[in-house]
């Protein structure tokens, strides 16, 4: 699940999750509501239950 919504992934890498999500700088990680820094996405393995939430800063008041 990313966003709440399924999907299906070719890859179990966060980073390779990410390019396949297609999200665009600048954004945050969390998966099971934690978050995760950038400098681990290279290293951070997704299991097929795990909620992964990319969320982007919304600029305005």
């Amino acid at each position: 699940m990313i966003n709440n919504i399924e999907h299906l992934v070719d890859n179990s890498e966060l980073v390779e999750i990410i390019k396949q999500y297609g999200a665009k700088a600048p954004f945050a990680v969390a998966i099971n509501g934690e978050f995760v820094a950038k400098s681990n996405y290279a290293t951070t393995q997704v299991q097929p239950d795990d909620l992964v939430d990319i969320v982007s800063p919304i600029f305005g008041g």
